[in-house]
């Protein structure tokens, strides 16, 4: 589908913390609305990582087509810029079909790279240097990649998580490689205007108690479901230094070296899964274009995918 008046694909996308039922919700929106999913979660992209992504079952997509999900080796690198040159390719090939694109996903900065048409430097890569600095980060800690980064970038060293390690090393050696720094990179590139028009979705609770409460009880499922084998059996892979990254399986590894319980270890998992899903708000509470649906208002997903719906039917 396509505005009309603006000459623009409409796309919808559904944005919110880890927990808060996006992947649900973007399945009924794409089943009303003859849609197609492509995924905007930084750790669904992985293969083997199954149960600790929560990546969706065949049976809870109900049949539609879901997108950039499951397909990159644990081993292999997969940057903000790859994400973005694939999801818009999946945008015009849905939008080819006379179909609505529905991007579904946590990882704010796939988001509003996609979205708001971020345009990256083709040579800024240095593979060599990125060892280097990883290197650096793992021996002295990632304090030393925020001083460095400040030195020349201090908006993106204050605007990067401090334990985002690859993101800060993405940072500085998009400056060392490029002589500009990722914050007039960003501010250049939106000078392209984005070819979409966006209806955004966000999901979120009223009382956090709430939240926090349906991310505690999804750790437990996924325990259940056998993380602690699937865990084990990627730690295990020399070539596993995407799962040292990820909630849900790092916070494993000290059990498995016995060095706590695994009841101290779930809990580690509940605990940061909380304080990723803040980290998801404050990113996505910058965006003023995002319709929020609080949760606690509603009795059940079809009552959410009503109101959803209005939404887009209002946004046109």
């Amino acid at each position: 589908m396509i505005n009309k008046t603006e000459n623009k694909i409409s796309v919808v996308a559904v944005v919110g913390p880890t927990a808060s039922g996006k992947s649900g919700l973007g399945v009924e929106i794409a089943l009303r609305k003859n849609g197609e999913i492509i995924s905007a979660d930084s750790m669904q992209i992985y293969k083997e990582m199954n149960i600790g992504t929560a990546k969706p079952t065949e049976e809870e997509m109900k049949g539609v087509p879901h997108h950039l999900i499951d397909f990159v080796e644990i081993n292999q690198t997969f940057s903000v810029a790859d994400y973005v040159s694939l999801a818009s390719k999946c945008i015009s090939e849905i939008y080819e079909k006379n179909k609505l694109p529905l991007i579904v996903g946590g990882t704010g900065l796939y988001v509003n790279s996609l979205l708001n048409n971020i345009q990256f430097y083709e040579n800024d890569k240095d593979d060599k240097l990125r060892e280097e600095l990883t290197e650096k980060a793992e021996k002295e800690g990632s304090q030393v990649l925020v001083s460095e980064l400040k030195s020349f970038d201090p908006e993106s060293a204050n605007r990067i998580h401090p334990n985002n390690i690859s993101r800060l090393i993405r940072a500085i050696e998009i400056y060392r490689t490029t002589g500009v720094t990722m914050t007039e990179q960003i501010r250049k590139s939106k000078e392209k205007p984005a070819p979409y028009k966006v209806c955004y979705i966000g999901l979120d609770y009223k009382n956090r108690q709430n939240l926090y409460s349906k991310i505690n009880k999804r750790v437990d499922t996924m325990i259940k479901n056998g993380l602690i084998d699937e865990a084990r059996e990627i730690l295990n892979k020399s070539n596993s230094k995407t799962a040292l990254q990820a909630i849900g399986y790092k916070e494993l590894i000290p059990y498995f070296n016995q060095k706590c319980t695994l009841d101290e270890a779930v809990d580690n998992i509940k605990r940061e899964s909380r304080r990723y899903a803040k980290r998801q708000l404050t990113w996505f509470r910058r965006n003023e274009n995002i319709n929020w649906i609080y949760l606690d208002d509603y009795k059940n997903i079809n009552d959410v995918t009503f109101e959803a719906l209005n939404i887009i039917d209002r946004e046109g």
